[in-house]
């Protein structure tokens, strides 16, 4: 190649994929990928979020989708130039498809596609009302009998689950159920998001008092309306509350308060759901075409029963229902489990002067916050990454850039590094005897989370006290429970006022179950989890998120949900595909996902 410079070697493959695909060429198409290569594709080719391998699997996914979803005009970004590095040429490009336009990532190796990513932005004929289409808000000129936008917003929110019907309820309104909302409104997509509580945010304010955000909050951004410059870096947990609230205001979301969900059912016939609603009291039937759990991977707590607790004269607590240490000052409280929920709690009461002991019953990955931020986070989640122009939006498509599969290839140098860095802080912890663990394959808490979504701490202080001995530490399994103790498996007796069960929340299915039935929850399967065949993420190997922000093999059913971050970009897929199916878009769906039940 005469030109070798590194646009033109990146825009004559392009160049290739794009005539391969116009002529319907799928073996052409198929041989541009390198032997180990990855095609994630969220939603744009396969009305899925799918990541396909090497270019047997490219060629079985355009063998199904390309002569109806019709990628092709793949370009290099315009303002954008690509950069080689290693070996490897990383570009930012754009394509379309037939029903819509996106954008995405390419990664080169020796002039042949190591890994894409193609990910839908809007739909053709369907845009969002922004930018040079944003709404004109005032009306100018004199109209009789002319109605106000607070009018008009005031007869929606009155009519909408009445006298007409939404077409997606969203059943959980956190930050979840809130930002899917907030899309879904933008597109036009008539939907109503229900909720227990008394206001929007209340999730996090009725939570324990010390809760804030882990994750810094270049990371944590909202869609369309991101946090101010001023905002603190780890945002307390009422002030994320009170965000949420503003946001749902502002936002003009149809957001149901006091409203719970008493049963579901979906009718294959007309294609709709009944969903019967208690409103604050008031009987409410609704018939949405779809339905959206949005009820949070961390929603569904683990009861574990233990022998004897029927007769502990104390109180026993899941951590979801421990508000903080206020009324166990000068008290004795066991905290049986050792990841995030449980440090926190244990560190609130010691500051609050009890008495309290962590039983850790299997080992934990902790990194500390701040090695997080400057080695996990830092080149695309930080105010250095925004310097160097890595907007949120370009952070996440990079993140999402990588496939699952090697993603821990990714982290395990990072996570090498931490350990180095703070080797003294894990030997104090080591020497207070607590069980370390990196992940089964060193790759640490992003993977931990990914495929298993427990199982880690990031340190915020709690540490120093367990390594100091002032939060006690026990490791070790509960046998039983006395009157006035938690008893282990090797007869220690830890004398307990208040005991906390820090164990975690269950798959998402079980709110399936819980509002539809356990023959649809058991037709979902599993929600969550990679396949990684690691700890608590049992295969086959999916390669994607299993059943999130997906068609599953319930019709009509879908679960959203996720840390901010995941609910901010997620989020655009899952509207994206309820408006096409709305509209009565060609949405044929490749990779469904298999149902799975190994937890």
């Amino acid at each position: 190649m005469l030109d070798s410079t590194v646009t033109s070697r990146t825009q004559a493959v392009l160049d290739q994929l794009n005539t391969a695909l116009e002529q319907d060429d799928v073996a052409a198409a198929a041989g541009l990928f390198a032997t180990d290569s990855y095609w994630r594709d969220l939603v744009a080719v396969s009305w899925n979020l799918k990541t396909v391998e090497g270019p047997a699997g490219v060629a079985d996914m355009l063998d199904r989708q390309l002569a109806r979803t019709r990628p092709g005009n793949f370009q290099i970004q315009p303002g954008e130039i690509p950069a080689e590095e290693g070996g490897v040429i990383t570009a930012w490009i754009t394509f379309e498809t037939a029903a819509g336009r996106g954008w995405g990532l390419i990664r080169l190796k020796e002039d042949r596609i190591w890994t894409l990513l193609t990910a839908l932005q809007e739909l053709k004929g369907f845009e969002e009302s922004r930018g040079k289409r944003r709404p004109m808000g005032a009306e100018h000129g004199a109209k009789k009998n002319r109605t106000t936008w607070k009018e008009r917003r005031e007869t929606e929110a009155a009519s909408l689950g009445y006298d007409t019907q939404p077409y997606t309820v969203i059943v959980g309104g956190g930050q979840g159920g809130i930002a899917l909302g907030a899309r879904l409104r933008q597109l036009g997509v008539p939907t109503i998001v229900l909720d227990k509580h008394d206001r929007p945010g209340d999730q996090w304010r009725s939570r324990y008092k010390s809760l804030c955000l882990h994750d810094p909050i270049w990371y944590d951004h909202l869609p369309y309306i991101k946090f101010p410059d001023n905002w603190p870096v780890f945002t307390p947990k009422d002030k994320v509350g009170d965000w949420l609230e503003m946001y749902t205001k502002v936002m003009e979301l149809n957001y149901w308060t006091r409203s719970t969900v008493e049963r579901a059912s979906f009718d294959e016939a007309s294609g709709t759901w009944t969903v019967e609603v208690d409103r604050d009291g008031e009987k409410v039937v609704l018939h949405p075409t779809q339905l959206v759990l949005a009820t949070g991977m961390s929603g569904k707590p683990n009861m574990p029963k233990f022998p004897g607790m029927e007769s502990f004269k104390g109180t026993i607590q899941h951590s979801s229902q421990h508000k903080g240490p206020d009324e166990w000052t000068g008290r004795k409280v066991v905290v049986i489990g050792s990841n995030n929920s449980a440090h926190d709690i244990c560190a609130a009461l010691w500051e609050a002067d009890a008495d309290v002991t962590m039983v850790q019953r299997s080992s934990t990955h902790i990194v500390r916050s701040d090695s997080l931020m400057e080695i996990g986070l830092g080149a695309l989640y930080s105010e250095e990454a925004v310097a160097n122009g890595v907007t949120t939006e370009k952070a996440d498509m990079i993140f999402a850039s990588l496939p699952y599969k090697i993603m821990h290839e990714f982290q395990i140098p990072l996570y090498d590094k931490m350990r180095e860095r703070d080797a003294e802080f894990y030997a104090g912890l080591e020497k207070a005897g607590f069980q370390l663990d990196w992940g089964d394959d060193g790759s640490g808490l992003f993977m931990k989370y990914l495929r298993r979504g427990s199982g880690y701490y990031i340190d915020v202080g709690a540490s120093q006290l367990i390594i100091d001995g002032e939060i006690k530490l026990v490791s070790g399994q509960v046998d039983h429970f006395e009157a006035d103790a938690v008893v282990l498996a090797d007869g220690t007796r830890l004398p307990a006022d208040l005991v906390v069960l820090a164990t975690g929340f269950g798959s998402m299915n079980g709110w399936a179950a819980d509002l539809i039935s356990q023959e649809v929850a058991d037709k979902v399967g599993k929600v969550w989890g990679l396949g990684s065949a690691t700890t608590k993420d049992p295969g086959p190997w999916e390669g994607e998120q299993r059943n999130m922000w997906k068609p599953t093999q319930a019709p009509n059913l879908w679960f959203h949900g996720g840390n901010l971050h995941q609910s901010r970009h997620y989020s655009l897929y899952l509207a994206l595909q309820l408006k096409a199916r709305m509209e009565g878009l060609d949405t044929p769906v490749y990779g469904l996902q298999e149902v799975h039940h190994l937890s």
